[in-house]
């Protein structure tokens, strides 16, 4: 069946890649701008690359292939993912995590309905080479341009095989489908007009914003536009707006980070507690010094009310890496006070009740009152959950000032980046005893987030637009 031709394109067909070596150059690095260049880096990197035999796309029926690069952009991926297998017909599903390892992917690819291809392995820079020249080149030195080219190979290879393409993301993702030649989706994730439109509006690349009258960058708005570029979605209406305006077809389907999370009462044993969720991060050794500094600022409380802080943890830091942390601050292991929590360890000191568990975030997320983090995508669905949070920027590579600035933006002041423990504590007790300025910080976070069900209306744009169903 074929597609018809969007007829704001037609005068963009000709479009080549000297049109993007044209497009004016870039003044400033945003949280994933070059993380578009961070890519897996090598174990695999010796020797050609050999895939397994149920890895290979047969040559009858439809097959989608979605690229992703990074771990937020792994999260959204899976959601709409999950939306598309529910579908009849659909197409063969398969995914290329172009950052990492893909663990997102693990559960969906062990129960056997999608194929997670292509080499993967951890970054030296954490994935965060955009965040520091010593990171680029750490990971260049670990192979990232081999990597990168065999990563190209094998979306080609797919291709000639009646692959479609989606790419999840920033630039990297949306080049790859671009140069793979086949039809392409994109949903771009991690760039917003909130984080220049929401003051204070006085940096360089803020101004630099305001000229383009986007976020997004010129050589971007070639991809977007070209004619095989079906679907541009983006994470919200105000972003997709500024795109139109340039006479890109953007839209606002929903926000995918938001499906599957909601609110619920707490179980009967912590009705009787104030409950905050800390958000360390995963990234080694970075996610350990944030917990030890997270809650080294808030074990002097003055609140007398017992508090019992959620530690929603990843695959790390592990059981081993966070108690010598617990035991410096001079808390003592007791008992979760319930198994219906999911706890694998618990903590005391005083009024403080530390409760660690293990890929627990979407049912926490749901009873805590007040977020405490230094985490990217975890950050933004909490405070999409209507919780108000403080952060606790530090020395990075991924969770420092910058970032944090630039996400308070991005969230209109739900987040709140703090100066130091202390300004942290006082804040946090500012919370606890305001439900006035709770319920408004609260309003603020759901409205930047948007609503649940993108990842429905995702699937079905992406099955109409680019298989035609």
């Amino acid at each position: 069946m074929s597609l018809p031709t969007n007829p704001s394109r037609k005068q963009n067909n000709s479009r080549s890649w000297n049109d993007l070596q044209k497009a004016a150059p870039r003044f400033e690095l945003g949280i994933k701008d070059l993380q578009s260049s961070a890519l897996p880096l090598g174990h695999a990197a010796g020797g050609e690359l050999s895939f397994p035999k149920q890895d290979r796309i047969s040559r009858d029926g439809p097959s989608l292939l979605v690229l992703s690069n990074g771990h937020g952009e792994d999260l959204i991926a899976l959601r709409v993912l999950e939306q598309l297998r529910t579908h009849h017909p659909r197409p063969r599903l398969e995914v290329l995590p172009l950052v990492g390892v893909g663990s997102a992917f693990e559960a969906a690819t062990q129960a056997g309905w999608l194929t997670r291809i292509g080499p993967g392995a951890a970054l030296p820079s954490g994935g965060f080479s955009n965040q520091s020249l010593r990171g680029l080149m750490a990971d260049i030195g670990a192979g990232l341009p081999l990597l990168s080219w065999r990563q190209w190979r094998l979306v080609r290879q797919r291709v000639r095989r009646g692959a479609t393409v989606l790419a999840v993301g920033d630039l990297l993702p949306l080049l790859m489908a671009w140069g793979s030649g086949a039809r392409y989706g994109f949903i771009g994730t991690p760039k917003s007009d909130y984080t220049w439109r929401s003051g204070p509006g006085r940096q360089l690349s803020d101004r630099y914003h305001r000229c383009k009258g986007s976020e997004w960058d010129p050589w971007e708005w070639m991809l977007m536009r070209h004619r095989r570029c079906r679907l541009v979605a983006m994470r919200d209406a105000l972003t997709a707006r500024g795109l139109k305006r340039l006479g890109i077809p953007a839209l606002a389907a929903g926000n995918p980070m938001m499906d599957g999370l909601k609110t619920a009462p707490p179980p009967a044993s912590l009705q009787r507690c104030r409950r905050v969720l800390l958000l360390c991060g995963s990234r080694m050794p970075e996610a350990c010094r944030n917990l030890e500094r997270l809650l080294a600022a808030i074990t002097p409380l003055s609140n007398s009310t017992p508090l019992a802080v959620l530690v929603a943890l990843g695959t790390q830091p592990s059981p081993e890496q966070t108690e010598p942390i617990l035991k410096k601050l001079g808390f003592r292991r007791g008992l979760p006070p319930s198994d219906q929590l999911g706890a694998e360890a618990c903590w005391v000191r005083g009024p403080l009740l530390v409760i660690l568990g293990r890929n627990q975030f979407t049912q926490w997320a749901g009873w805590a009152e007040i977020g405490l983090a230094t985490a990217g995508t975890a950050t933004e669905q909490l405070v999409g959950l209507g919780i108000p949070a403080l952060s606790l920027p530090g020395p990075g590579p991924q969770f420092h000032k910058p970032f944090a600035m630039r996400q308070a933006r991005l969230l209109g002041g739900a987040v709140r980046p703090c100066s130091s423990g202390a300004d942290l504590r006082e804040r946090l007790e500012t919370l606890l005893t305001s439900p006035e300025l709770c319920q408004k910080l609260s309003a603020i976070g759901r409205s930047r987030m948007g609503r649940p069900g993108g990842s429905a209306r995702l699937a079905e744009l992406v099955l109409e637009r680019l298989h035609g169903y």
